[in-house]
């Protein structure tokens, strides 16, 4: 059982990501900074001033807070799928609007979802500005409902984080996630059988949010991040979304046994288990920082002692073009 098998095209998707490229651009004008398919799109409101935006959902990871009426939890969930996409741009978050659709409406169950956005937001230290509830008899079955979610930050540009000034030998570190965040539930669902109530719980974990963390780091390491990675839908290849001009090398991946122990007792469940399970889920990383090579040290210390995360040294980076280096380090974790 793969991702394909589960009903998930990477490949399909990928494609079609390819063709509205061409489309999409034929809107744009000179404020619109960057190249498409980007973890947040970036306008020019003034000449000191950038706004991001970015757009998202929980994916299937809602069948699971249905089956188990645990809904405030995809709150959080819509709300860091969003913002942590923001920081990978440099942006501080601004605000944040929802979209809820039902098949009829359940206002307990609208109320748990606002609340975990509430929930969000405060961790962002975003506005929670509105939204839109849809009730969609027909398309959505009693007690279906879907989600998405909109934010929006700003930057100096001089705050915009676009992998450029980084050289040879400059350091990527791995931040821990709490779980699988929001993406490969798709599988997890063919892999955890609905009667195993108390593993879906805790795989039901929401999505970390890093915003109060990076803004710690920004400030305590003025200009020595520069670029970031949010690792959700493609895995490990978001970390070469970071910058085209650079080669990413993966010298080392925490082990499953140092991951919460539901990822090493999940992934241990895909067979052939082989390195498409980097390209499904998180693997344990949430968010990835390309930092200034002679601020790693202090970094990893800062990270572990002032604030008790689980961070790693996971490689460094080359002149390149995009590409993502990692073989070596991903079959030792699978043969661990």
């Amino acid at each position: 059982m793969d991702y394909k098998q589960s009903g998930v095209d990477m490949a399909r998707a990928d494609a079609f990501v390819a063709r509205i490229s061409q489309l999409v651009p034929q809107t744009h004008n000179e404020r619109v900074l960057g190249d498409f398919g980007g973890f947040a799109a970036v306008y020019k409101a003034s000449d000191d001033k950038y706004l991001a935006a970015c757009t998202d959902g929980v994916g299937t990871k809602l069948k699971w807070a249905q089956q188990l009426g645990a809904h405030r939890g995809l709150g959080i969930d819509l709300v860091a799928m969003c913002v942590n996409d923001l920081l990978c741009v440099g942006a501080t978050p601004l605000f944040f609007l929802d979209y809820m659709a039902f098949g009829q409406l359940d206002t307990a169950i609208s109320e748990e979802l606002v609340l975990g956005i509430v929930s969000g937001c405060k961790r962002s230290g975003m506005a929670l500005l509105g939204g839109e509830t849809a009730e969609m008899p027909g398309v959505y079955a009693p007690g279906e409902y879907d989600l998405a979610g909109f934010s929006v930050g700003e930057m100096h540009p001089s705050q915009m984080l676009t992998g450029a000034g980084a050289q040879d030998g400059d350091v990527l570190i791995g931040i821990a996630s709490s779980g699988f965040h929001s993406n490969g539930f798709s599988l997890l669902r063919k892999l955890v059988g609905a009667e195993e109530t108390a593993l879906i719980s805790e795989l039901l974990t929401p999505t970390r949010i890093y915003t109060r963390l990076f803004a710690a780091l920004r400030q305590q390491f003025a200009g020595a991040i520069l670029g970031a990675a949010h690792i959700t839908g493609g895995g490990i290849g978001n970390i070469a979304r970071i910058s085209n001009t650079l080669d990413f090398h993966i010298s080392h991946w925490p082990a499953l046994d140092e991951l919460p122990a539901a990822i090493g007792q999940v992934v241990r469940r895909v067979k052939p288990l082989d390195a498409t399970v980097f390209t499904t889920f998180n693997m344990g990383v949430g968010l990835v920082l390309l930092v200034r090579q002679h601020s790693a040290d202090a970094m990893l210390q800062y990270l572990l002692h002032a604030h008790g995360e689980r961070a790693w040294r996971l490689g460094h980076v080359t002149p390149g073009t995009g590409k993502l280096v990692a073989d070596a380090a991903l079959d030792k974790v699978l043969a661990g």
